[in-house]
């Protein structure tokens, strides 16, 4: 059977017990396995045999049938909160592109898609596994809006969104790219998203803005190095 990439073990307790047990040591045979989940042998193998065809444990069998975590099965099980045998929850990690023209307008970006429908804000996107800051930035300049640009990074913020009920929505990692000399041609409109260049009096005027993007401007024009932690409050219907 083919291994699967997108393969998540969280939704089964006896799997994400054998992860656990894995995890604290250097390899472990079937019966201790086994015995991790409190299930009958069949079952207990069901699920191992699920944790090798998605490439999460290796079986050895030249070390009298040990079984050890792959590279995946580390990765994955290192974000493993142990007490409670449970995958743990993230920030999430991505850039800001900060994209300025010739006029000295901002690229700015509404979004068309939930949550957040309608908020204005420089364009975002995710850093992906493997990426350099400055490699992702030029990936969803290029997606989003169909530009390039000369980027260099400029700083990080730490935003966490609360809704006005005190409810966390969102915690992100926030890698600021700054790019200038933009050029190509600028995709208008997409799935999820509208671009277009805006002066700050014009992104003044937007009824629904990112709590952080006029703080982002301010950065960009003190061209200073810097490290920000905030929170910000949206209306609960927003997300």
């Amino acid at each position: 059977m083919a291994k699967s990439n997108n393969y998540d073990a969280s939704g089964h307790t006896a799997q994400m017990a054998m992860l656990r047990e894995l995890l604290l040591a250097d390899g472990l045979n079937f019966s201790a396995l086994s015995k991790s989940t409190g299930l009958t042998s069949d079952h207990a193998n069901f699920h191992l045999k699920q944790l090798t065809q998605n490439g999460f444990i290796e079986h050895i069998p030249k070390e009298y049938g040990i079984y050890r975590l792959t590279r995946k099965g580390k990765e994955y099980a290192n974000r493993m909160d142990t007490d409670e045998n449970v995958i743990e929850k993230q920030p999430k990690i991505s850039v800001v592109l900060v994209i300025v023209n010739e006029k000295g307008e901002h690229l700015q970006q509404e979004r068309l898609k939930q949550p957040y429908y309608g908020y204005w804000g420089h364009p975002t996107g995710k850093i992906r596994w493997g990426e350099t800051m400055i490699e992702a930035g030029a990936r969803e300049l290029m997606e989003e809006t169909g530009l390039r640009a000369d980027l260099a990074p400029l700083g990080f913020y730490h935003k966490l969104d609360y809704d006005d009920e005190g409810g966390l929505l969102e915690d992100k990692y926030l890698c600021l790219i700054y790019g200038t000399n933009p050029q190509g041609e600028l995709i208008e409109r997409s799935d999820g998203q509208r671009n277009e260049w805006l002066s700050d009096e014009e992104f003044e005027k937007k009824e629904k803005k990112f709590g952080n993007a006029e703080e982002t401007t301010q950065y960009i024009r003190e061209q200073k190095p810097f490290l920000r932690e905030k929170k910000y409050i949206y209306p609960a219907e927003s997300y």
